[in-house]
């Protein structure tokens, strides 16, 4: 059962089924059940009339055998005194239940001074006054409302269901009468019989074309996330990132989803590139100092005199601050967030500048929320940047503007083209003019320094300097300020 409803499709399929099912059983209950109330009703409405119409004949004193309700063929009629004796009814009417008198053979006729000693009676009843209901009556007059019971009976052999009316009447010369007339309910059964049998052929009938809609709706609105999944373990299997999933052309979430899962590999398959290339690049830079110091170890092994110390020192001391970077970039890479202290800036500056020839200090106090080791980096790198490039003079200015602090770095070098403003900041990128890698280095500080202040919710510029050379421009949220530590 779980492997038959595993998929959306199925189960959707069933879900609209049921609901559908359980709206439709509903209706056709409610239907039914409207549709035989007022059938009974216009039965009772009927079987009211027929009594009304005897009662009638009875307040004006027509004898009962001269009763021409009694003659009706569909209708049974009883009619009964107080005390629940049958007086008279239908003359084809051969069994009765339902009305409470079972009785269909009227009692026998009294005798004529019966009648007028009853009548003697009923005029004593009537000087003396009744009490009760009797009193809501007058002589020849005829009860408004009716009371309706379900029964049945036996016409002329047929037996048949009816609804009942009773309806009293105050007779001049037999006191209180109740009237029992009955309208068959043949119709109402035919017609809720019908009703049922529509309902239970064309029920099945419509659950069977809703699930089959759903059924065909629901593949054709899933085809295409089953071509996302084919295409996405294709991609998984063959490790090929340049593939991308197709895109249906509509506006819907499936079409966001294709949109969405697209741009993610995009952003796979450029970290994964940048993750090979970094470690070539690594590879690479790391072979180097490692190559010209083991070249060196084995001189001095073979010729102790030949021994370059300085230079040896000078390689370890290269192979030791790459390794630190590469350390760093890992650590930033993984999502390493900064420790949130209050860090001064200007301090910090002034501290990272001591010792520097030509670098002049213009700082006002500026506290931000982060790393002082990792943002003195940035500082360093920085600075380590700009002496490699200036001619004379370095300026380092800290100040405010608005909620967020700016350090600028600026020499008087030669600057750096427009076009080169953003390609510096990548991994192991150093311009012409500092390939050499004694003088520009492993291309590494500008990367982590963009690294840094993007961690630190911050971002980190190259423009030009107003004494031409290049101006290094970094922006940190001031403590306090309502900004977060960026996003990995």
């Amino acid at each position: 059962m779980s492997r038959l409803f595993g998929s959306v499709r199925s189960r959707a399929t069933l879900g609209a089924t049921l609901v559908v099912a359980v709206a439709l059983v509903a209706a056709g209950a409610a239907v039914l059940l409207s549709l035989r109330a007022n059938l009974t009703g216009e039965a009772g409405t009927r079987a009211e009339r027929s009594a009304q119409a005897v009662a009638s004949e009875l307040a004006a004193r027509i004898p009962l055998d001269k009763l021409s309700g009694l003659d009706a063929e569909d209708v049974p009629v009883q009619i009964v005194d107080e005390d629940g004796v049958l007086l008279a009814a239908s003359e084809d009417l051969e069994r009765i239940s339902g009305t409470g008198t079972a009785e269909v053979t009227p009692a026998p006729t009294r005798s004529g001074a019966d009648d007028d000693r009853d009548r003697e009676d009923d005029d004593r009843d009537d000087d003396s006054g009744r009490s009760g209901d009797d009193e809501s009556l007058e002589p020849g007059e005829i009860a408004q409302g009716a009371s309706y019971t379900n029964g049945t009976a036996t016409i002329d052999g047929d037996t048949e269901d009816y609804r009942f009316a009773a309806v009293e009447v105050e007779t001049p010369d037999r006191g209180r009468l109740t009237v029992h007339a009955g309208s068959p309910l043949a119709a109402e059964h035919s017609a809720v019989g019908t009703a049922l049998t529509a309902m239970l052929i064309g029920f099945p009938l419509l659950l069977g074309v809703v699930a089959g809609v759903t059924w065909l709706v629901t593949g054709r609105a899933l085809r295409p996330v089953e071509g996302i999944r084919r295409e996405m373990a294709a991609i998984t299997a063959s490790e090929d990132l340049r593939r991308r999933v197709p895109e249906p052309a509509t506006h819907d979430e499936i079409a966001r989803l294709a949109r969405t899962t697209n741009a993610t590999l995009a952003a796979l398959e450029a970290s994964v590139e940048r993750q090979r290339s970094f470690v070539a690049d690594a590879s690479h830079e790391l072979r180097s100092p490692i190559a010209s110091l083991r070249t060196q170890l084995e001189v001095a092994a073979a010729h102790p005199e030949l021994l370059d110390l300085d230079g040896a020192v000078e390689d370890t001391v290269r192979l030791q601050n790459l390794a630190g970077d590469l350390l760093l970039l890992a650590r930033l890479d993984a999502g390493e967030r900064p420790v949130g202290t209050r860090v001064d800036l200007a301090a910090l500056a002034r501290e990272e500048a001591a010792g520097r020839e030509g670098v002049t200090v213009e700082a006002e106090p500026v506290e931000v929320s982060g790393s002082r080791g990792q943002l003195g980096r940035v500082l360093a790198n920085l600075l380590d940047n700009a002496e490699r490039h200036a001619r004379e003079r370095i300026t380092v200015t800290v100040r405010r503007e608005g909620g967020e602090a700016v350090v600028g770095v600026a020499d008087d070098g030669e600057g750096v083209a427009e076009a080169d403003r953003e390609r510096i900041f990548e991994r192991f990128v150093r311009l012409d003019a500092a390939r050499s890698r004694d003088d520009g280095g492993a291309g590494l500080g500008l990367a982590i320094a963009r690294d840094v202040a993007v961690r630190h919710g911050g971002t980190l510029t190259a423009g030009a300097a107003p004494a031409g050379g290049a101006l290094f421009e970094l922006r940190l949220p001031l403590a306090g300020a309502d900004r977060g530590v960026p996003r990995a």
